[in-house]
């Protein structure tokens, strides 16, 4: 991997990250521990786990993992794993009324993770035993926080603080930083795209692509109505000037947040938070995407939409937050043939990674170096 070295230098001279980044099963393994699992990266959203008693597996990364809503109402994650013979406790969402259940010998967890029950453990219906002590058998709890309703996790248990990790994109959308409100079962939308993780972190990053891409949303949101954005070792983005779709044909729209800059009214920002969330925010509504690596050259994205206000999940906005979500889903769909036309391309030989253009590929070549720094 020597070749990581070129991907630092400044972008007028710099090379893309190598093919071996998106094709090699060896470096997926490695991107595990050194992306992944040594800071913080996101494997669900808080609207999977909507109530107490309902958990939520994820398979991360090679390792299973289970969200769980306490009765609380705090969100927890956990190794999916019975610490008795190591079954895996729960293979599909659902709403628990009662303890987690081991399928194998019925061990059973609280929702904080704590060893309840254990049938027959010192003989047929003796149910304890003195050399067993269950409150040292309590579920692996994996250190987890819950930002924008996305779910991050520090699978390693020795990155900084999350609130170190997510300060600088924080402290840029301060104004945001107020209640959002989930859309329903219509704003949570997967596609299951044919490429690497990284390239749909790249092709979200920049705006080069609209005109050619996406000429709709280039129609009103031309090419030279957005900005770049970056932040060292954290995120990179753009943004654009003019954002104003047409969502509701009688000229209703969605309630927008109060006391934002006026520059907002027609603004919007996307940035990628590495490793692997895509977050856009909009005066009247916001969207998060996980990507969810599925191998070296298969992502799952989960999409979610939020709104300002918790009256939009009712009726009478029904059609619009249908229409909206729509016009998200269309305009993700049509990234999909790039970035797997990209995955193909990286099993060409003689490509180097390419080359990047000094103005419209800084956010690119910022993840790239991000990545590059992380695994030299």
């Amino acid at each position: 991997m020597s070749t990581l070295s070129s991907v630092l230098n400044p972008i007028e001279t710099a090379q893309g990250l190598p093919n071996d980044c998106y094709v090699n099963p060896e470096m997926h393994i490695r991107e595990a521990d050194e992306l992944f699992g040594a800071g913080w990266a996101a494997i669900g959203f808080g609207i999977d786990v909507e109530k107490p008693g309902c958990v939520y597996p994820v398979e991360f990364m090679g390792r299973p993992l289970l969200l769980t809503r306490t009765a609380e109402g705090a969100v927890k994650v956990f190794e999916n794993v019975c610490r008795h013979r190591g079954m895996i406790l729960v293979d599909e969402p659902k709403r628990l009324a009662g303890p987690i259940t081991c399928p194998y010998h019925a061990w059973a967890y609280s929702l904080d993770g704590e060893l309840k029950k254990t049938p027959h453990i010192g003989g047929p219906n003796i149910h304890n035993d003195d050399r067993v002590n269950c409150s040292e058998l309590s579920l692996n709890e994996i250190r987890s926080a819950v930002w924008r309703d996305v779910v991050f996790v520090n699978l390693s248990g020795t990155g900084p603080d999350f609130d170190e990790f997510i300060a600088p994109l924080k402290q840029r959308w301060q104004e945001f930083e107020k209640p959002i409100y989930w859309g329903g079962a219509d704003s949570l939308f997967s596609l299951d795209v044919k490429c690497n993780w990284k390239l749909a972190v790249e092709n979200y990053c920049e705006a080069y692509h609209l005109p050619f891409i996406h000429p709709g949303l280039n129609s009103y949101s031309r090419l030279e109505d957005h900005y770049n954005i970056l932040e060292d070792n954290s995120y990179a983005g753009q943004g654009t000037l003019v954002y104003n779709p047409q969502i509701s044909d009688d000229g209703r729209s969605f309630p927008s947040y109060q006391g934002i800059d006026k520059k907002w009214d027609t603004a919007a920002e996307y940035c990628a938070l590495f490793p692997n969330v895509l977050l856009g925010v909009h005066k009247d509504h916001s969207f998060a995407i996980v990507l969810l690596p599925k191998g070296q050259e298969r992502t799952e994205e989960r999409v979610s939409l939020y709104y300002t206000d918790p009256n939009v999940s009712e009726d009478s906005y029904a059609d619009m937050r249908k229409v909206n979500a729509r016009m998200w889903k269309d305009i993700f769909i049509e990234d999909i043939g790039v970035v797997e036309g990209m995955q193909r391309g990286r099993h060409a030989a003689g490509y180097d990674g390419g080359k990047f253009s000094p103005v419209m590929d800084n956010p690119t070549h910022h993840f790239h170096k991000w990545v590059a720094s992380a695994l030299s």
